[in-house]
């Protein structure tokens, strides 16, 4: 194992708050999330093709948005001087049911395993990457 990057951000919730009312909730998700992550923030908020719908639970919506923004912000630091989209990583969360570890998948990497770690306190989200190369 070869360590590629570390990469880490921290993200001012209200920072997302501002872009979802600027933008709508659905269309920051568009633009950001991977297919498999879109499907779950659409379940997670309720929310229909229709960007102009609400979200049931706006703090988790924002949560969900706010976590992959800063995890993906950080992966971007981690892989430089790779170039990925928004849309190449996918993550998932720790899950309580499965006791599954938060994970961060990168689509486009070959040879490239990326470990991902995210603490959120009131206003603030910090997501720390390393990327290492097999």
């Amino acid at each position: 194992m070869a360590i590629h990057g570390i990469g880490i951000d921290i993200l001012h919730v209200p920072r997302i708050v501002a872009l979802i009312q600027r933008r709508g909730a659905f269309r920051l998700a568009s633009r950001i999330l991977s297919p498999v992550e879109l499907d779950a923030f659409r379940a997670l908020a309720n929310l229909s093709h229709n960007e102009n719908e609400y979200c049931v639970n706006e703090t988790m919506a924002v949560r969900f948005l706010g976590v992959r923004w800063a995890v993906k912000e950080a992966a971007y630091k981690a892989l430089y001087p790779l170039r990925p989209t928004w849309k190449d990583f996918t993550y998932t969360s720790f899950d309580k049911r499965t006791r599954t570890k938060p994970e961060l998948v990168f689509q486009a990497a070959i040879g490239i395993r990326l470990y991902v770690s995210v603490s959120h306190d009131g206003e603030y989200i910090v997501a720390s990457v390393l990327a290492d190369s097999r």
